[in-house]
């Protein structure tokens, strides 16, 4: 399959890009995150999305939106729904650019991640796919979470310590 791997950041690509190319899967990456604050953090995690696409041959589509006011317009009435429009909102763009291009299917590298919502994210994807006239690729990348972790250090990849809004920032540093 011809597919949109959604990149959240470098080091999250890493293990679900290796397992869907030994799948025989023609993967290109797509860079869209909006979510992530403060701009100095985006620019580090677009930088190492940027490094890894070279180190890792991957054509990378970028989106290189950095909108902090849509982002708290969608979110700061009710915080606690923000990962839902994250998800929805990444995966939204990233389909929309895969039915576009002509792509079989679009994936997220949220899917590596033991701290995302799987079920949720994989509802979302589905019914976005299903609008926009995509499929959405599902597979649990979780059980590479340690592999992906070694492979981003050897590659000297910048390795973020929170998710990625203004939000989650908080969560992780003001205890």
């Amino acid at each position: 399959m011809k597919l949109l791997l959604h990149i959240c950041c470098g080091p999250c690509a890493l293990f679900p890009l290796k397992k869907l190319r030994e799948a025989g899967h023609e993967v290109t990456g797509f860079f869209y995150n909006h979510n992530i604050h403060p701009y100095q953090e985006y620019a580090k995690r677009r930088d190492a999305a940027l490094q890894m696409a070279e180190q890792q041959q991957l054509p990378l589509v970028l989106h290189d939106d950095y909108d902090l006011e849509g982002f708290l317009a969608n979110v700061a009435g009710d915080p606690a729904t923000r990962c839902s429009y994250c998800y929805a909102s990444r995966m939204t763009a990233t389909a929309k650019t895969a039915a576009a291009g002509g792509f079989d299917a679009f994936t997220v590298s949220l899917l590596y991640s033991r701290y995302q919502k799987h079920e949720e994210i994989r509802r979302l994807g589905e019914q976005i796919g299903a609008d926009q006239g995509v499929t959405f690729y599902y597979e649990d990348f979780r059980p590479g979470w340690q592999e992906g972790i070694k492979l981003s250090r050897e590659q000297g990849l910048y390795r973020q310590q929170y998710c990625g809004c203004i939000y989650s920032e908080k969560e992780r540093y003001a205890k």
